[in-house]
């Protein structure tokens, strides 16, 4: 475990001024780990891009309360549609010269909705969604000077075996489907950090955090809002802990890209380089747990077979597929 004390202590040591996106930032772990940043960034400029203006606004006032020095920028979108990612990459692009922490927590429980563009919804938002977001802000990425990470929130060290190649989860057990989607990121987090070594790649598992996720209509969502009612305040990490870890993980560098010196915020109290995903330390791809951990052996050995199996490749070649047939190209 990192310590929170740890974690805490080299929050407070940012750079004065960063660039960061966070991509489901007016809610649960994206809201918590928006605020770190503005709390404990001299300078920030952050994008923030959800659906909800009116929890916007709120988030604006309350940044403005935190941190005056910042800049708080809101994208009012449904990022479930890649048209709508590509409209907001397009944006930045025109605003910024370089981007230090892309920041991804967007996805959905409900189950059996397609989007317009015919994904299903919950694997456009944790799959097809995030990736095209990195693939089309990574040149903004790797021109940062002093710290380049992306975080994708969702299901880190809890990956699985594949149960069949439907990507999209929509013929998957549900038991089995977080197994399968935490290795789908996973997989395709490996394969964008080889086209941009000088930034480092982390999937983690965020623990049980008070959100939105519930949210959606359906079966599920429903079931577990109602064991969330009950059972939840029992077990909820504290909102400040879920974004000071976060903010850690966005800014450290106990998980540093695999070539370069751009790894953030010095490593302190006696703490190694983090694990990657092929079991060596720094190797810019980590799968981390709520305790900011690297997944095990056991997880690396997961991995190392599917990659055996071929299935970095399978995956990578859907999603490049579905993006050329939605959009007409791999990313803008």
């Amino acid at each position: 475990m990192v310590f929170l004390d740890l974690v805490k202590s080299s929050n407070t040591k940012l750079p004065s001024h960063l660039v960061a996106v966070f991509v489901g930032g007016t809610s649960g772990i994206g809201e918590y780990a928006l605020k770190a940043f503005a709390k404990h960034c001299k300078h920030p400029r952050a994008y923030f891009i959800g659906r909800s203006q009116k929890a916007a606004d709120r988030i604006s006032s309350e940044l403005k309360t935190l941190n005056p020095d910042g800049e708080y920028i809101f994208m009012r979108m449904d990022t479930g549609l890649l048209k709508n990612v590509d409209k907001a990459c397009q944006e930045l692009k025109a605003k910024e010269k370089v981007i230090n922490i892309l920041f991804i927590t967007t996805g959905t429980l409900s189950s059996g909705t397609d989007t317009e563009e015919g994904l299903h919804l919950a694997a456009s938002l944790i799959v097809h969604s995030r990736t095209r977001f990195m693939l089309n802000l990574l040149p903004l990425l790797r021109a940062a000077p002093d710290l380049r990470r992306v975080v994708s929130v969702m299901a880190g060290t809890k990956e699985g075996p594949f149960v069949n190649e439907d990507f999209q989860c929509r013929n998957v057990p549900l038991m089995r489907a977080r197994g399968q989607g935490a290795s789908t990121i996973t997989l395709s987090l490996e394969t964008v950090a080889k086209m941009a070594p000088e930034v480092s790649f982390i999937h983690d598992f965020p623990g049980p955090v008070r959100s939105n996720i519930a949210r959606d209509p359906g079966f599920v969502p429903f079931i577990l809002k109602a064991i969330f009612k009950v059972f939840g305040p029992l077990v909820y990490i504290p909102n400040d802990e879920s974004g000071e870890r976060h903010l850690y993980l966005a800014t450290s560098a106990q998980y540093p890209p695999h070539d370069g010196e751009a790894s953030g915020v010095p490593v302190g109290g006696g703490l190694a380089i983090a694990h990657g995903t092929n079991g060596k330390p720094g190797s810019g791809v980590y799968t981390v747990d709520q305790h900011c951990e690297s997944g095990g052996a056991k997880n690396e050995e997961l991995l190392a077979k599917l990659r055996t199996e071929g299935w970095d490749k399978k995956i990578w070649d859907h999603i490049q597929g579905e993006f050329v047939r939605i959009t007409g190209k791999e990313s803008i």
